[in-house]
C-alpha cells in the first residue's frame, strides 16, 4: 500500500508540473508570436529571449514531467490492474491519450517557432492554450466523481466551458482592437 501511495503522490506532483508547463509554454508562444510584430531591435531581443525561455521550460520541466507522470500512472495501474476495467479509468486514459497528442502537437509548434515566428496567429494560440484546461477540468471531475458522473451532464458541462472560453477569447480579441 505504501509503495502505491508513493507513486500516487509522485503522479499528482508531476501531473501538476506537466500541466503548468503546458499552460505556460503556449502563453510563451503567444508572446513570441506577438513579438514578431514589433520593430527591431525590440523584436530580435524579445524573440531571442522567448526562444531561450521556451527551450528551458519545454525540455527541463514539461517533457520530463510528462514522462514521469505517465510512468508513475502506469506503475499504479501495474499494481492495481483492476482499475482498467472501470469505466471512469478508461475515459481518463482517453483524456491522457488526447493530452499526449496535444503535447506532441505543441512540440511541433515549438519546433516551428524556433525557425518561423509567424507559424500561428495569436488568436489560434489562445484557443490552443485552453485545451489543457478543458482536459484538466474533465479529468479532475472524473477522478473525484468516478462512476457518479452523469455523462450527459458532464459532456454538456465541458461544452459549456469550451463555449465560455471561446466567448472570453473573442471578447478579448475585440477589446485589443
Amino acid at each position: 500500500m505504501e509503495f502505491y501511495d508513493t507513486y500516487k503522490a509522485l503522479h499528482i506532483i508531476f501531473m501538476v508540473t506537466w500541466f503548468a508547463g503546458l499552460f505556460y509554454i503556449v502563453r510563451l508562444f503567444i508572446y513570441h508570436r506577438e513579438a514578431n510584430d514589433k520593430d527591431d531591435p525590440e523584436r530580435s531581443i524579445l524573440i531571442g529571449q522567448f526562444k531561450i525561455m521556451e527551450r528551458r521550460l519545454w525540455y527541463a520541466i514539461t517533457w520530463p514531467s510528462a514522462i514521469i507522470c505517465t510512468l508513475c500512472g502506469l506503475t499504479m495501474l501495474y499494481f492495481r490492474p483492476f482499475l482498467l476495467e472501470q469505466g471512469f479509468m478508461q475515459v481518463k486514459l482517453g483524456f491522457v491519450a488526447f493530452l499526449w497528442l496535444y503535447q506532441l502537437y505543441t512540440h511541433r509548434v515549438f519546433k516551428q517557432l524556433q525557425t518561423r515566428p509567424d507559424v500561428l496567429n495569436s488568436i489560434r494560440l489562445r484557443f490552443l492554450n485552453e485545451l489543457p484546461t478543458l482536459i484538466l477540468i474533465s479529468v479532475v471531475f472524473l477522478i473525484i466523481q468516478r462512476n457518479a458522473v452523469d455523462w450527459i451532464k458532464g459532456v454538456v458541462g465541458i461544452i459549456g466551458i469550451a463555449l465560455l472560453f471561446t466567448f472570453v477569447i473573442k471578447r478579448y480579441q475585440r477589446m485589443r482592437k
